[in-house]
């Protein structure tokens, strides 16, 4: 579920008005700023930028940009970008960064769903110029390479029906492809390329089943290993999405001087879709309430928007 409270009918050309005096005069409002967009969903966003290029024939994204700093002027870019604008941005920086996240690759391929893949690669290529295939085989190599190109280039059977007998087979086949060292990449690659993900997680328990351990456990080796790990991450974001990504969280906030790329990434993708259950998640978890953790891992305006976000305790 949802964590983002919006208004049923608010008006976009109220908020555009309120957005342009929020950004006038000597200094801008940031509570402002905060108060609407930290509470309006995708489609009254979508509104207001075309209320305000309108009214005053000027981009709103530009605007805040040029009004923002920092990680709250990110975080504010982010969310007004259209989903699928803002994931083909979020691949591409990932891409592109020196230290490449293959992390935020894989969360698109393997959290979303087949559509939601589909509308960020046709954005990707209308932003880009370039498939996101082309730029990952560009920017990557062997198994690894072939193993993102694989999940971004399939489009999944997305329904529940799965093939049991199918299920018992490919878990054989993935435990035997990773015993030992010597995995077989290849028959590894196929399974979680093609198979939708009712059947791969149908093959996940299987595995465990049959051989008494988890699948991401038997991986579990080289930490530097850049395919095992990807193979880790996949396994996860199929298996367990919202707790992988309760992880990502954790693992951001107790980081000495905050990840405020991850922390942003999850809040801003998830905040209208399951960021309730990731939080529940993350309370379990960790045993204090991720706004919480929020606010003494971040300061300033940044904090609050991601605050109006995650919601508090309560709502």
């Amino acid at each position: 579920m949802a964590t983002l409270i919006a208004p049923d009918h608010p008006s976009p050309v109220e908020d555009a008005e309120a957005l342009r005096k929020a950004c006038e005069g000597w200094g801008t409002n940031e509570k402002s700023i905060i108060s609407i967009l930290g509470h309006r969903n995708a489609v009254q966003r979508k509104q207001i930028r075309q209320a305000y290029e309108e009214i005053y024939h000027e981009d709103l994204i530009k605007r805040l940009e040029s009004e923002l700093s920092g990680n709250f002027e990110k975080a504010v870019y982010r969310w007004m970008l259209d989903p699928p604008n803002r994931d083909a941005v979020l691949a591409n920086v990932a891409l592109k960064d020196v230290n490449k996240d293959y992390r935020v690759i894989i969360e698109i391929a393997c959290i979303y769903s087949p559509d939601e893949l589909l509308a960020v690669k046709q954005a990707y290529h209308s932003r880009y110029k370039h498939s996101l295939e082309e730029d990952i085989a560009s920017h990557t190599k062997g198994d690894f390479r072939k193993l993102l190109v694989a999940l971004v280039g399939t489009y999944r059977y997305d329904g529940d029906e799965i093939n049991a007998s199918l299920a018992r087979s490919e878990a054989n086949i993935l435990h035997e492809a990773i015993r030992g060292t010597a995995f077989n990449q290849e028959e590894i690659i196929r399974i979680l390329g093609t198979r939708s993900k009712a059947q791969l997680n149908a093959t996940f328990n299987h595995y465990r089943d049959e051989h008494g351990i988890s699948i991401t456990k038997n991986l579990s080796g080289d930490s530097k290993d850049e395919f095992l790990g990807a193979l880790h991450t996949t396994i996860r974001c199929i298996y367990a999405p919202q707790k992988y990504l309760a992880k990502v969280l954790r693992n951001a906030i107790s980081k000495a001087g905050a990840d405020e790329d991850d922390i942003t990434r999850v809040i801003v993708t998830r905040a209208e879709k399951d960021l309730k259950d990731i939080k529940e998640l993350y309370h379990k978890r960790n045993s204090v309430p991720l706004e919480h953790a929020i606010g003494k891992a971040t300061s300033g305006d940044y904090k609050a928007f991601l605050i109006s976000l995650v919601g508090t305790e309560g709502h």
